[in-house]
């Protein structure tokens, strides 16, 4: 293995000041409520916000100030995500057996949560499409109260139109106009505008993340989101124009995304690396693509296929890219264990989960794909055990219980099932 280009540096980590500055604005908020909302929102966004919660008629002018072509493209997006997760709730399945010993009956019932919160971050760009992928996978689940959340833009002073139209193509039933940390915070406490929230999901900034963080136990979090990655893993039959514009499409979404291309061809990295800068001044976010990819990208020359697979089970990436022979894709993906979303073909860039073949783009990152999942249906599914045991079934575990709870010196675990065996001899 020969490492071309190293990462300038790690792009993703902890720092004191931002834990202080996150705890201070969750405090505030838990002690002034919307007011602090209000204030935040002027200090660090420059906005007088003329309201929290977006009320209907504004969710309905957005749709006027949206392009016919883009809300449709929504529309069709909002078509695949529903589909998708709808496959998947069918194959969620309610439990309910008997078991070897008689009188004893387990199952498990899917519940899903009452509330959830998604956070739909603002930044440079608005992004409907994150609307899409949380909301619509928690209403396929049967989640029966559903809030969102985007901070304003300086352009409408609200939430971006394409936004609100997202939200509600997704079946979000409360919208409110407020980002930040304070916005986790008045979805894990309330406020008086903002009821609280029983799970909290979708990515974010630093301070977002952070304050999931100091929030989980309050409230339920999917994860705690890095910066976005991509690692291509190519061999010699790759195109140098696809994985060059790869690197930058994922390289544009922030100073501090990750693009990381392994190949076992010299030629096909020199090409790519060629064709990185060239491409880059195409574009108009070309400028920030190539700062990422400069400062953070990667590139390896794997010796064999096989080093280049456990490199890429290694690094366990956000998004996964296969660009091999099309002869042994299936067998290259197949080895494939730890990603967030897998990508197989010339012909199947980020891009497309990105925004509409289907599946959720809200992804593990830094690494955490070695034992977590992107957002679907079951990230809002309970899966609630249950058991029934008849008086047989009290005899026939009986030993077993009583057995245990005297080895742990726990006596009224152990009462509880000798108590039901002197009721039935009597």
């Amino acid at each position: 293995m020969k490492c071309v280009k190293e990462a300038a540096a790690k792009t993703y980590g902890k720092d004191a000041a931002t834990t202080k500055t996150v705890a201070d604005i969750i405090e505030h908020v838990i002690e002034n409520g919307d007011a602090e909302i209000y204030a935040l929102s002027k200090k660090f966004d420059g906005l007088d916000l003329e309201y929290i919660r977006v009320p209907q008629e504004a969710v309905k002018a957005a749709y006027e100030q949206v392009e016919d072509e883009t809300i449709e493209a929504m529309r069709a997006a909002a078509a695949q995500i529903r589909f998708y997760a709808e496959k998947q709730m069918a194959c969620m399945t309610e439990l309910d057996t008997e078991t070897p010993v008689p009188g004893v009956r387990l199952g498990h019932r899917l519940v899903p949560v009452d509330s959830v919160g998604c956070y739909v971050p603002g930044g440079r760009y608005p992004l409907p499409s994150t609307a899409l992928m949380l909301a619509i996978p928690a209403k396929v689940a049967g989640v029966k109260r559903i809030a969102a959340c985007s901070p304003a833009s300086k352009v409408s002073g609200t939430i971006h139109p394409a936004v609100l139209v997202a939200m509600d193509i997704a079946g979000v039933d409360e919208i409110y106009c407020v980002g930040g940390a304070q916005a986790v915070a008045a979805f894990t406490y309330g406020t008086e505008s903002i009821k609280k929230v029983d799970l909290i999901c979708g990515p974010g900034n630093r301070f977002v993340t952070e304050a999931k963080r100091q929030v989980i136990g309050e409230v339920g979090i999917d994860s705690l989101a890095g910066p976005s990655e991509v690692l291509i893993l190519a061999d010699e039959s790759a195109n140098p124009d696809f994985t060059a514009i790869d690197i930058l499409a994922q390289s544009e979404h922030d100073p501090n995304a990750r693009a990381t291309l392994v190949t076992t061809s010299m030629e096909l990295a020199e090409k790519t690396l060629k064709r990185v800068p060239e491409i880059a001044k195409e574009l108009p976010t070309g400028e920030l693509a190539l700062k990422s990819w400069e400062d953070n990208g990667m590139l390896y020359i794997a010796d064999s296929m096989e080093e280049a697979v456990a490199l890429a089970n290694e690094m366990a990436p956000e998004h996964l890219e296969v660009q091999v022979k099309p002869e042994i894709e299936e067998k290259v993906s197949s080895q494939l264990l730890h990603y967030g979303s897998l990508f197989v073909g010339h012909y199947t860039p980020v891009t497309f989960g990105d925004y509409c073949s289907g599946t959720n783009h809200t992804l593990p990152t830094m690494r955490t794909a070695r034992y977590s999942n992107g957002v679907w249906a079951g990230t809002f599914i309970k899966t609630s055990f249950v058991q029934h045991i008849t008086e047989e079934g009290c005899r026939n575990l009986a030993a077993t219980a009583v057995s245990l709870a005297g080895t742990e010196g726990l006596m009224a675990h152990k009462k509880s099932i000798t108590i039901r065996m002197d009721a039935m001899k009597r």
